[in-house]
């Protein structure tokens, strides 16, 4: 059993063509992902795919690509539209010097007021982190001391101290198919440095396909073969891994183990609790 714990299934690319999706993460293995909010006024969408689907969980929030078209949605209002029962996570939210295609200072504002609103739910917090490790380090360090949230810096691709600080916070980190490409032995190296209870792996699809699909549009079926690298640079076997970041995907979206469908699916959902406690338990 896999988790893909970043997904965008609302997007071109995915969205034309999804029950062969689903039937291919089905094939690998994949039993639930998590489709990922850009828009706040979107939600109606992402609520949707996770009615319709029994895997589909979803969240709710702002990217910080489109913090400028939404710069004042309230914490309240974020909160309130994360209380269905399949929605389980706040964002994702943060912030991206890279393209810049919202000002810093609006991406900052927005980002708090997700942190905020993940303080106020209780529900994780997928923050979106690309070239502003130092404003990232400082913004969390700050909030946290205001009131602990919890949250998981999706799609890891940041320097080693970002990731240090993000655990020492209590954070996961969720690595996508960035890790299999050929010159990201930095990558691994950080991976492999950091807490096993604190693994995620996701897809961030239809972007950044693993290898040998490079180039290709990117599908949750693929988060096996991320998983199949994460599991060699950890020492690891493919089963181990998937028990194991199952198990840490459940300890931080908690609120998935009560939006799970009736069946074996739900037996599934059981024993990846059972694990929750003790997340290096099923590894030993």
């Amino acid at each position: 059993m896999l988790v893909d714990s970043h997904c965008h299934l609302d997007f071109p690319g995915l969205s034309e063509r999804l029950p062969e999706v689903l039937a291919r993460a089905r094939a690998a293995g994949v039993t639930r992902m998590l489709t990922i909010s850009t828009r706040v006024r979107q939600a109606a969408v992402y609520r949707g795919l996770a009615e319709a689907h029994p895997e589909i969980l979803f969240t709710v929030g702002t990217h910080p690509h489109q913090a400028a078209e939404e710069p004042d949605v309230p914490a309240a209002e974020i909160a309130a539209l994360s209380r269905h029962p399949r929605c389980v996570g706040i964002g994702e939210a943060g912030l991206d010097y890279h393209y810049d295609k919202a000002p810093r200072d609006v991406q900052a504002r927005v980002f708090r007021t997700h942190i905020a609103a993940a303080r106020e739910t209780g529900l994780p917090l997928v923050i979106h982190a690309r070239d502003a490790d130092d404003d990232m380090a400082a913004i969390l360090t700050e909030e946290m001391a205001r009131g602990r949230f919890r949250a998981v810096l999706h799609c890891f691709s940041s320097g080693r101290r970002l990731a240090e600080i993000g655990v020492e916070l209590g954070l996961y980190v969720s690595f996508s198919g960035i890790l299999t490409f050929r010159r990201s032995e930095e990558l691994r190296a950080i991976a492999a440095s950091l807490p096993r209870d604190r693994l995620l792996v996701e897809t961030d699809a239809p972007y950044l396909a693993p290898e040998p699909h490079r180039g290709k549009p990117n599908e949750p079926a693929y988060v096996a073969r991320t998983a199949a690298v994460l599991a060699g640079t950890l020492g690891m076997t493919p089963d181990d891994l998937a028990r194991l970041t199952t198990a840490n995907f459940f300890a931080l979206f908690d609120k998935a183990l009560r939006a799970q469908p009736a069946g074996a699916d739900a037996a599934h959902a059981d024993a990846a609790h059972a694990g929750c406690a003790h997340p290096e338990a099923p590894i030993a």
